[in-house]
């Protein structure tokens, strides 16, 4: 079993997504429909995904990618579930 991560780095990354959800929802209107949330959360996902394959990954990039991901995702429930 894997150790915790410690509680100030989980903060760190869940204000990161806070802050990614608030400029999201500052710019864009709520999702619409189910179909419109889930093309851009994949868009979102092969963001990251393309992230991770780079020859050179960088993680400060994937992390950046995957705090858009989280947002993406807390927005997609809150919009439509």
């Amino acid at each position: 079993m894997s150790e915790a991560l410690p509680l100030v780095k989980q903060i760190d990354a869940m204000s990161e997504v806070q802050s990614e959800l608030n400029d999201a929802r500052d710019e864009y209107d709520d999702f619409h429909s189910p179909h419109e949330g889930l093309g851009v959360l994949w868009e979102k996902m092969r963001s990251l995904e393309n992230e991770v394959f780079r020859k050179a990954a960088n993680p400060k990039s994937m992390r950046a990618e995957a705090i858009q991901v989280a947002a993406m995702a807390v927005r997609f429930a809150e919009d439509l579930c």
